[in-house]
């Protein structure tokens, strides 16, 4: 993984030293608060509901032993003892005090981590494949890649105050398990005709208020040539870009607004433009940084040895471990969703234990995933007993990887000021709900996400399940949508109807659910495969009876 020069922990120090004076200039009152915002902006710290919060980058979700170590030490120092994953991959903080946060920053920055970028009208965490580097179905590890987006992005002085913030991804699988198509831009690794690596870009991808999937701008774009197009499609964008409405500046707008064709004609233009100008240097920073995620030395791996370790370690492997591109190892995946838990959250202790099991059985080697857990990309196939056995004994072993309990969900308001409704509540009484039914297996593969807002962070756009937390007239309100798909075919879900109270909508779950299970052709077949064979009549049956009409649910 990458480490940081010199000139990375030169800048990052200093960036430290500027925010913790003022930080100071904003408790002295030198500064105001409207004054402050786009400074603390910069260095990831909001203003939530009850208290400061602060984002951590953790780029491509690739983290070590000592920075998860690390995480658990400023948790349990400046926080409430545990950190909240995110969607984005990164980690929050949630009861900073604002004096203690340069001292964060600065412990982050003694394990090469910051803040920086993690908020603000700016390229973002650009994030990818939680399996890079260790998929059976990778065509290439994407992660150089993503290391030379961040290091080209980080404070580019032409791209620091966009029309809005911008976000990327990027995965090196044909298999898409970083929702490629619903960001600004996507790049997914594909080959041409003559085997030759390369990337299909997206542009125009986004949830929120108004979602939409990415439409493809180049089918293949050679390795090489990424970044200058990269550059090309963000300053068109910040040229064409909206400033007049927060609400229609995202990029999407901006392709909707004026066309895929006449965004690549611009995009094409400006690329020739710029690529002259690069002259290759881009490829040799690129060279020095594939040294850097070279596969570790991996021993020799018999089978998962014969144990006593009952059903319960039987269904963790089904469900938590993953094909490996070496046949004698295994990706696991560590549930940070336990039934009635907060989707996302680790204690400081939990986050001790998978740092020690990373270093001691897996290559100490981390990431965190879009889904909210944590992944160790590369374990021996005979460690995964003795890793079973010490993560049921943090509380970490739930077997329900892709199930019914392993929601996204956002933090709602809980803790977010844009928030309109709860969302960790609703997870958690799914995730009991099904868990009492045990059916959690019987349905398998259903990913539920949930958002306490428009704006979507909890991706419930592309769930299978959908929900949307919504205030009507003070009453928290949930809408539901199905269908909706975060894959190489992805697919915004289609409203059901009317939306359902807090107490209704666990009950108006089990409906679809066991709808789903009343004609799913054979245990075969999930839940989003028999919705697109059958659409959405037989279940807006289930929830809403035979007495709505399909004009009035449309209507509603």
């Amino acid at each position: 993984m990458y480490s940081y020069t010199e000139f990375d922990e030169a800048f990052v120090r200093e960036r430290v030293r500027q925010f913790r004076a003022q930080v100071e200039r904003r408790i002295d009152g030198s500064l105001t608060e409207e004054e402050f915002r786009p400074l603390r902006l910069m260095n990831g710290l909001y203003l939530q509901l009850h208290a400061y919060m602060l984002r951590v980058a953790i780029p491509y979700g690739t983290l070590n032993s000592a920075q998860m170590r690390q995480l658990a030490y400023i948790a349990e120092r400046w926080d409430k003892g545990y950190g909240h994953f995110t969607t984005r991959q990164n980690i929050q903080f949630n009861w900073p005090k604002l004096p203690d946060v340069p001292d964060m920053l600065d412990a982050l920055a003694d394990v090469g981590m910051h803040a920086i970028q993690t908020s603000g009208n700016t390229i973002r965490n650009v994030t990818a494949d939680h399996f890079a580097g260790a998929a059976a179905d990778e065509i290439e590890d994407p992660r150089p890649v993503a290391e030379l987006l961040r290091q080209w992005s980080t404070d580019h002085p032409e791209f620091q105050f966009l029309p809005r913030k911008f976000k990327i991804a990027v995965t090196g699988s044909p298999n898409d398990r970083a929702v490629t198509r619903a960001h600004d831009i996507g790049l997914r690794m594909v080959r041409n005709d003559a085997g030759e690596p390369g990337f299909e870009v997206l542009v125009g991808g986004g949830l929120g208020r108004t979602p939409m999937i990415g439409k493809v701008i180049r089918a293949f774009l050679p390795k090489a040539d990424l970044l200058p197009y990269v550059e090309a499609i963000v300053g068109v964008y910040n040229t064409l870009g909206r400033r007049d409405n927060k609400y229609k500046a995202r990029i999407k707008i901006t392709v909707h607004e004026n066309g895929i064709d006449e965004i690549t004609r611009l995009v094409e233009a400006r690329f020739a433009e710029l690529r002259p100008a690069f002259s290759g240097v881009d490829q040799q920073i690129l060279t020095g940084i594939e040294a850097q995620f070279a596969p570790p030395a991996f021993r020799a791996s018999g089978l998962t040895p014969a144990t006593d370790l009952g059903a319960g370690f039987r269904s963790w492997v089904d469900t938590n471990v993953t094909p490996h591109r070496r046949p004698d190892h295994a990706i696991v995946t560590i549930s940070l969703k336990a039934h009635g838990a907060t989707p996302g959250d680790a204690t400081s202790d939990q986050m001790r234990v998978m740092a020690d099991l990373a270093q001691r059985l897996a290559y100490d080697e981390l990431r965190i995933s879009h889904e909210q857990n944590v992944i160790l990309p590369h374990v021996p196939r005979d460690a995964l007993p003795e890793l079973y056995t010490a993560l049921r004994a943090a509380g970490l072993a739930t077997a329900n990887v892709g199930l019914v309990s392993d929601i996204i969900a956002c933090p709602g308001m809980d803790y977010c000021a844009l928030a309109t409704a709860r969302s960790i509540p609703i997870a958690q009484e799914i995730a009991t709900h099904f868990d009492a039914l045990g059916l959690e297996h019987e349905i398998g593969l259903l990913k539920i996400k949930i958002s306490g807002c428009i704006n979507a962070c909890g991706h419930h756009h592309v769930g299978h399940i959908g929900i949307l937390g919504l205030d009507r007239a003070g009453v928290e309100t949930y809408q539901i949508t199905l269908g909706g798909d975060g894959t190489e075919t992805a697919a915004i879900g289609e409203r059901t109807g009317p939306g359902f109270s807090a107490d209704e909508i666990v009950p108006a779950i089990e409906r679809i659910v066991r709808a789903y299970l009343d004609l799913r052709q054979s245990s075969e077949e999930t839940f989003l495969q028999a919705f697109r064979r059958v659409g959405m009549a037989p279940f807006k049956t289930a929830l809403y009876g035979d007495g709505m009409t399909e004009a009035q649910a449309d209507a509603a």
